[in-house]
């Protein structure tokens, strides 16, 4: 083992992030467990510090840092939680003068530049899908070499001024990574809904060719789509099968059923060894097919995520989706006749939609009486097609990063207020959820609590402050 240390960081999670806070789910980053497992593999030390499923403060990162003197601290951030990513930077900074300071994820990668000039204490920023990126930096920096011969990189120099090293071309072979290092992971502290669940997420693919204007995912991995083998694949579930003597599983790809074939092949193996799991997958819905789903639920797929997005076929094409709504009918409607569970998801609030189609749109969800839907209100994600729109029309309310949860609105259209998409994000969940239907589905399942109690608990909450005029 190499004497340089390395720690990688999930920083704490802002209240603010409903997601998190309101669901009480707390899930591993995969991302990090990717490079740790390269890590290893080329013989380095390194650990990973989960701060949210530790329920760590910024003072507790502060003794963490000073205990494990890493050499080099690499920072993860999405969009919504950069703010606490850079003040888990500052701290790293601060306790470490000499360590070197690396970010890494989506956020980095879609406003370098601007991350950079927000955070001083960021030596260095990982561009894009990072494994060997990271790799080549941290063999770089333990050399003493010159770190702008490494691909990848946006880089502090001594004099302040910022310097892009050239992009490093994608992984072309998934299967030549290394499996994700959850030994690094306190895998018994993640939870949803409150509930501890050792939870196997596993990426069987990269990259997406679509276009749609609120997704950033082909801009981190790339409009190629790149597949594990199926083998490769079930060799990962069977390892975590095994190791943590859990049959829950959640592919998080965003186009698992891209390739028919590839995914029947993986079903073939799952059901040939005898993997007795329950697992979830996603999809689009014109990759709606009876028999794959059908596939899908024998060899133990319990539930399907769909996109739905919109009841509206012109606010579909606004979105650049490339989907028609009666695929959307025909999915749900498959999905349920394979046994599935579905959750199907609707984007409000896309500029150009107006009131009366976001309202056809919640009809549109009850119509299809999915088993879960979920709405969110369009956010303008760095890097996305919809983030350089609302920066042009001055669409743009707030660069607060904690307000991106997709539940808060963060840009207004000029068909829709601020407070109108308040009150449409409210009355979506209220008009879907709160039916008799679906509650005494949900207490006949024994998900009461959690549709009642986690999922709308904060829109009742607020209801009930303004009728008690609390607000």
């Amino acid at each position: 083992m190499k004497a340089l240390k390395v720690l990688l960081v999930q920083p704490p999670i802002p209240p603010e992030v409903e997601l998190y806070s309101t669901a009480d789910m707390v899930a591993p980053s995969m991302g990090l467990a990717y490079l740790a497992a390269v890590l290893e593999q080329n013989g380095y030390h390194v650990e990973i510090l989960d701060a949210p499923a530790f329920e760590l403060t910024y003072e507790d990162l502060s003794g963490e840092f000073k205990r494990r003197k890493p050499d080099i601290v690499g920072v993860t951030a999405t969009t919504a939680v950069a703010p606490s990513a850079f003040k888990t930077a500052q701290i790293a900074k601060k306790v470490l003068p000499d360590s070197l300071v690396v970010m890494g994820g989506g956020h980095i990668t879609f406003i370098p530049v601007e991350t950079m000039k927000a955070e001083p204490s960021i030596d260095v920023g990982v561009i894009g899908e990072g494994e060997y990126t990271f790799l080549e930096l941290v063999e770089t920096w333990e050399k003493g070499g010159d770190l702008s011969k490494v691909k990848g990189l946006i880089l502090r120099r001594k004099d302040g001024s910022l310097h892009f090293t050239p992009p490093r071309p994608l992984i072309q072979n998934l299967d030549e990574l290394p499996f994700p290092a959850r030994h690094l992971l306190p895998m018994e502290r993640y939870r949803v809904f409150g509930k501890h669940i050792t939870l196997g997420l596993i990426f069987t693919s990269r990259g997406c060719p679509y276009n749609c204007v609120f997704c950033s995912s082909s801009l981190l991995f790339g409009k190629k789509f790149r597949a594990r083998s199926p083998r490769n694949v079930v060799d990962e579930v069977e390892e975590f099968v095994e190791k943590y003597k859990s049959d829950h599983v959640e592919f998080v790809d965003d186009l698992f059923i891209f390739d028919k074939k590839r995914v029947e092949a993986i079903c073939r193996e799952i059901r040939e060894r005898g993997l007795d799991i329950s697992w979830v997958c996603s999809a689009r819905v014109d990759s709606a097919d009876l028999e794959l789903f059908k596939t899908l639920r024998k060899a133990g797929c319990v539930m399907i995520y769909l996109g739905v997005e919109s009841g509206v076929q012109r606010v579909l094409n606004l979105m650049r989706k490339g989907t028609k709504v009666e695929q959307a009918v025909r999915a749900v409607r498959m999905a349920k006749e394979a046994g599935l569970q579905v959750v199907a998801s609707f984007v409000l609030g896309i500029p150009g939609e107006t009131w009366e189609e976001a309202l056809e749109t919640i009809r549109f969800a009850k119509k299809l009486d999915p088993d879960f839907a979920q709405f969110s209100l369009a956010t303008p994600f760095p890097g996305t097609a919809l983030y350089h729109m609302a920066k042009e029309k001055g669409l743009l309310l707030t660069e607060d990063w904690t307000k991106y949860t997709v539940l808060k609105p963060v840009m207004r259209t000029e068909e829709l207020s601020e407070k109108q998409l308040e009150k449409l994000i409210r009355k979506a969940y209220f008009d879907f959820y709160l039916r008799p239907k679906i509650i005494w589905r949900y207490i006949r399942r024994g998900h009461a609590k959690e549709l009642l109690v986690n999922v709308m608990g904060k829109y009742l909450w607020r209801y009930f402050k303004a009728k008690l005029g609390l607000t």
